[in-house]
């Protein structure tokens, strides 16, 4: 059915993409098949299998009818050449680091990108010859002055982690192939619903779903989707040897959260349309910034790009560090915690926490305050997380 899914809209393609009816029970719901292991009817067929001249499956951390179903929902809403999905958000960019670059390539990045992922460039791919500059990939005339003649990749996260700031996929898109450069897209924080990067010229694009895709704050998980299947066919060999695998039991659950991503999505984004005008008229707010406002410096490219402004919102609050801290301490209903996409609303404060093991001077740099505050805005009703930030500011 997935072949047909195209012609639906992105509701209807999340909740019927990768679920089809068991052919042996006539089951809705997919099974886990929590197999390690397949058997073969005969030993040319698992030869043919290993050999790659058959199709079935062999072994579940190179393939797993469960697994398979995440997979192809994925990349139908993301319109790609297939999924590949990871144990964790990590595990899907360091997977396809590994499959791209080479000893003395260069890569491209987005200054605000997720800490752990600047991190692993720079502190642990580094000690194998493959350099990195992480600018403002929201400049573009920074993007086209840190390519260099080895410049194999551009990564890029839009919207970005935590500073909110959006980068013009399309544009980096024409300047990196410009260079002979692949773009990945990191796009957690928008979701297939809200951004499809392939559509836009990226050539893979990565997911934490832990996040959006899964929403329910109970799945680690991450997913590779490539844009052709010359690059599905490059990742793929190493997916499978560096064991970034997912569990089928896992998969099952990300599955089932993925039915509910247009729903879930919606909810948030609605609540944060109301949430983000409130913060930035209270006069205790230095500043905010959310896509959908228009003060956004990006405003223009969020209407453009994206099919809405999602729910993450990032602002600091008069006084700093030491006033952000006392609001996180005060708040009720929303959960101090790091991640994001959830049902439930979670807060949190970068700079100690999700990018603490960057460097302060690279943390001012890419835009990231010691005040910032992160918010990812859940599915309770608006007015409770209004009145809860009321009284957290109160005592602000």
């Amino acid at each position: 059915m997935s072949h047909t899914l195209h012609k639906y809209g992105k509701n209807t393609q999340a909740i019927h993409a990768g679920q089809h009816v068991d052919e042996a029970t006539g089951a809705v719901a997919p099974p886990i098949i929590q197999s390690s292991t397949f058997a073969f009817d005969s030993c040319k067929q698992g030869a043919d299998r290993f050999a790659g001249a058959a199709d079935g499956y062999i072994y579940t951390r190179m393939g797993n009818p469960t697994i398979a179903r995440l997979e192809e929902a994925v990349s139908t809403l993301e319109v790609g050449a297939g999924g590949l999905a990871t144990s964790s958000g990590m595990g899907a960019l360091c997977t396809v680091v590994f499959a791209l670059m080479n000893a003395g390539d260069h890569m491209v990045g987005t200054s605000s990108v997720y800490g752990p992922s600047r991190v692993v460039m720079e502190r642990d791919f580094s000690r194998f010859g493959v350099e990195s500059d992480f600018v403002d990939t929201s400049d573009l005339d920074a993007v086209r002055a840190a390519i260099r003649p080895n410049t194999n990749l551009v990564f890029i996260e839009t919207p970005a982690n935590p500073t909110i700031s959006l980068t013009d996929i399309a544009e980096v898109a024409a300047i990196a192939h410009e260079h002979g450069a692949l773009v990945l897209v990191d796009n957690t924080f928008a979701s297939p619903l809200l951004q499809r990067p392939l559509e836009l010229g990226a050539d893979v694009v990565m997911h934490s779903m832990t996040k959006f895709i899964n929403g329910h704050t109970d799945v680690v998980a991450g997913m590779i989707v490539p844009s052709t299947a010359e690059l599905f066919k490059r990742i793929k060999p190493v997916h499978s040897y560096l064991g970034a695998c997912m569990d089928p039991h896992q998969a099952w659950l990300a599955l089932r959260g993925f039915k509910t991503l247009g729903m879930r999505v919606r909810t948030a984004q609605d609540n944060a349309r109301k949430v983000a005008p409130f913060l930035e008229a209270h006069p205790k707010i230095e500043w905010v910034r959310y896509p959908g406002l228009e003060s956004h410096p990006q405003h223009e490219l969020a209407e453009r790009q994206m099919d809405g402004p999602g729910s993450l919102i990032s602002f600091e609050v008069k006084g700093g560090l030491e006033a952000g801290e006392r609001l996180l301490d005060q708040v009720e209903l929303m959960t101090l915690a790091v991640s994001l996409g959830g049902v439930e609303t979670l807060i949190q404060h970068p700079s100690s926490m999700t990018h603490a093991a960057m460097p302060h001077a690279d943390r001012i740099e890419a835009g990231i305050t010691d005040g910032l505050v992160r918010v990812s805005i859940g599915c309770e009703d608006a007015d409770d997380l209004i009145a809860d930030f009321e009284q957290a500011l109160e005592e602000a």
